[in-house]
């Protein structure tokens, strides 16, 4: 049996956000790989740093490439929401015009020169498309997994039976180990999402824009979201090659990391081998 890979240490680095100082968690993977190509990974609505396991290291190994994994504020060891925070309409926008840009200044990284990949899982997905409409220059191609670019009923259903679940069964205890306040994790993200307001939330008329090179992966058992997710990316952005798994639900990089691994790497080494 393949014993598992340690996974590096974690580190903070604060930013100035929301007008005051904010500790952002964040992982380095294959530093010694100075030339190559650099992933940043996004996580999901409840994910974090750890909750990825050990997918970034294995990609990053796959690709060759070097690999920055962090816990957004009020996640993993990022500095939690405090009482008053409740998210708006547009936290995604603002994560990804805002923190991500901030996080990657403070750790010296000039995205308009080394413009990095971004890969991205659900509101992590939504964030990585958002943030290469805005930035073009500034990233190098993205891969998005089961992402959101609209709310639908099955999502709004299956975020109420999670709420269920934090309150009735140990799920409060499991998101402990990922995260210090665990409270901040699911009440930010949980709330906003039942919204009744959020249900007209969309970034369909947004990523039009986007211009870099394209991978979005939905399973086909995806609990929170249809194949329209990742279909209706493809129609606004024509460059869109498009990944569907079978046997495979809401986290791609958990239930077929292999066939997973496998395409991202190729699509990756495909936009390197391009003139």
């Amino acid at each position: 049996m393949k014993e598992a890979a340690q996974q590096p240490e974690t580190a903070l680095i604060d930013i100035a956000w929301a007008g005051r100082k904010v500790g952002i968690e964040y992982q380095w993977i294959g530093r010694d790989r100075a030339t190559a190509p650099l992933i940043v990974f996004l996580h999901e609505g409840l994910g974090s740093v750890t909750m990825w396991r050990d997918f970034p290291q294995r990609l990053c190994e796959a690709a060759a490439c070097q690999g920055l994994v962090y816990s957004r504020p009020g996640y993993g060891r990022s500095t939690p929401r405090t009482a008053e925070d409740a998210w708006d309409l547009d936290f995604m926008h603002r994560q990804a015009h805002e923190v991500l840009p901030a996080l990657l200044a403070a750790l010296g990284i000039d995205a308009a020169v080394q413009r990095p990949w971004l890969l991205g899982h659900s509101d992590g997905g939504s964030i990585t498309l958002l943030y290469a409409a805005r930035y073009p220059q500034h990233i190098a191609g993205a891969v998005v997994l089961a992402p959101h670019i609209l709310v639908e009923e099955l999502s709004v259903s299956s975020i109420e039976k999670t709420r269920t679940a934090y309150l009735e069964t140990d799920l409060r205890q499991r998101l402990a180990r990922h995260h210090d306040d665990p409270d901040s994790a699911f009440w930010g993200w949980n709330n906003i999402w039942l919204r009744p307001d959020f249900k007209h939330w969309s970034i369909q008329d947004e990523i039009g824009s986007i211009g870099c090179p394209l991978l979005a992966v939905q399973g086909l058992d995806d609990e929170y979201g249809t194949l329209e997710q990742i279909h209706g990316i493809a129609r606004r952005v024509p460059q869109t090659e498009l990944l569907e798994l079978t046997a495979c639900g809401h986290s791609p990089h958990r239930d077929q990391p292999e066939q997973l691994i496998t395409a991202i790497a190729a699509f990756i080494q495909r936009q390197g081998d391009k003139p």
